[in-house]
């Protein structure tokens, strides 16, 4: 890496974490006024690169980073409200549970059920939109499909 690329990725984990940027043209225009002349692809493979994704925080949508995500660790309550705001369906398949959620939200989820996992849960995979839930026995994951149904139905 480039001595100015270090130097644009450092100033744009700084920015993520001082302020609560939702828009990849945002955070070009911050970068800009930082003295880093950038475009929103080359913001968008930062964000990759530093594993930024957004999250909704308070009500508010917002870039994060994995370190961040991590300190909001989910308890159970916690999940529940994830699920309720980020999932739109849970259903078995075999011995999986496949999670869809909006656009860009599967890995938010993906990040809190790996921080904390049901004892179910032998591992997931996370996509834009969707996620795989791999558990030990197709009977695990259809009881734990129809409790992630019911707290999407509550």
């Amino acid at each position: 890496m480039t001595d100015s690329r270090n130097r644009r990725l450092a100033a744009l984990t700084d920015l993520l974490r001082r302020r609560s940027l939702t828009r990849q043209d945002e955070l070009v225009a911050a970068l800009r006024e930082a003295g880093h002349e950038v475009t929103q692809a080359t913001v968008s493979r930062d964000l990759d690169q530093l594993g930024a994704v957004k999250m909704r925080r308070a009500g508010e949508t917002r870039y994060a980073l994995p370190d961040q995500l991590a300190a909001a660790t989910p308890d159970q309550n916690r999940l529940r409200t994830l699920f309720a705001e980020w999932v739109r369906a849970a259903e078995p398949a075999a011995s999986l549970v496949v999670l869809k959620t909006p656009p860009g939200s599967a890995h938010l989820v993906g990040v809190a059920l790996d921080s904390a996992p049901p004892a179910a849960v032998v591992g997931t995979i996370s996509g834009d939109d969707t996620l795989f839930i791999a558990c030990r026995t197709p009977a695990e994951a259809q009881a734990l499909a129809r409790e992630w149904q019911g707290w999407l139905a509550a």
